[in-house]
């Protein structure tokens, strides 16, 4: 297994595995030390589907069952996101993720990574659509001023699901339906800390964010407007910032809680893009005691 990181702080590729394999005990280590470090990795070229999606993704944390969306080949725990149509019907979800956003900050408890796989990538003219954009919220806190770090060092914030979804139905054109008042009641409001310590890496990041997060608490509306606003502005620098390139066999996974993504919907209905997607939830304790054990282990 081979990693190789990019220029920046953000992105590896992992070449010379073969994820329709079984991963041992060291190399699965090697990739969540990896996977901390770089944030987003991408597995090119993997001849996989769903079974080997949703068990290269379970071996992170358990797995998220969508209300919609949900791969029809059995596989409750892979969803499909994709703007194909079959027998006139849309066979996925056409629409997700398109603002910047960590998935499921709106649960009480929250995810840990997401892995998708792409089976049709848009292309246009020769150039590749589609693609997804990440920010590394771990170095943007790190080069936060230390004024911001000290005001906000133990802020708490809202997240809410409906929060984006309204967002989506009124600024995206949306054709999801609104939420119904028992989604909304399985999917209240949420707390979760404004800067959030890793559990390998023990660095802070900036765990709020555009989609989802409506305000900071023990604030005026105007004052958590305002801190808001610096720390979305502070993330989306440039410097903080990659833009993946899709290509038939990707396998791209990366951790929620150090970076935001946002899919580009750079593409028509007639330009297919078809990915499935595990959303693992941070329910597995893993710390940098458990990377130690299992590479000496192996060693």
């Amino acid at each position: 297994m081979l990693i190789t990181p990019r220029s920046t702080s953000i992105g590896a590729t992992v070449t010379q595995i073969d994820l329709a394999q079984a991963i041992s005990h060291k190399d699965f280590a090697q990739l969540l030390l990896a996977l901390t470090t770089h944030k987003v990795l991408c597995f090119p070229k993997q001849s996989i589907d769903a079974p080997e999606l949703r068990d290269f993704s379970a071996r992170f944390g358990s797995l998220q069952t969508l209300r919609s969306g949900q791969d029809k080949t059995g596989f409750p725990e892979v969803s499909v996101l994709s703007n194909v149509k079959r027998e006139g019907k849309l066979i996925g979800i056409p629409d997700a993720g398109q603002n910047w956003h960590t998935d499921m900050t709106y649960n009480r408890s929250v995810g840990y990574a997401n892995a998708l796989l792409a089976f049709q990538v848009p292309m246009r003219d020769g150039r590749v659509l589609g693609a997804t954009e990440f920010c590394d919220t771990a170095a943007a806190y790190a080069d936060l001023p230390s004024s911001i770090k000290q005001e906000l060092a133990n802020a708490t914030a809202i997240h809410d699901l409906n929060y984006y979804w309204e967002f989506m139905r009124r600024e995206k054109a949306s054709p999801r339906a609104p939420l119904s008042e028992v989604e909304r009641a399985a999917h209240p409001p949420s707390r979760h800390p404004v800067f959030l310590k890793h559990p390998v890496s023990g660095k802070q990041s900036i765990y709020v964010n555009p989609s989802f997060t409506t305000h900071i608490e023990g604030m005026s509306k105007e004052h958590s407007d305002t801190r808001l606003k610096t720390l979305f502005e502070h993330v989306l620098m440039p410097t903080y910032r990659y833009t993946h390139q899709w290509a038939v066999g990707d396998l791209l996974i990366w951790d929620h809680l150090s970076t935001w993504h946002n899919a580009i919907a750079d593409y028509r209905p007639d330009e297919p893009r078809l990915i499935k997607r595990c959303q693992i939830m941070a329910d597995r304790i893993f710390t940098p005691e458990f990377v130690t054990a299992a590479l000496a282990d192996s060693a």
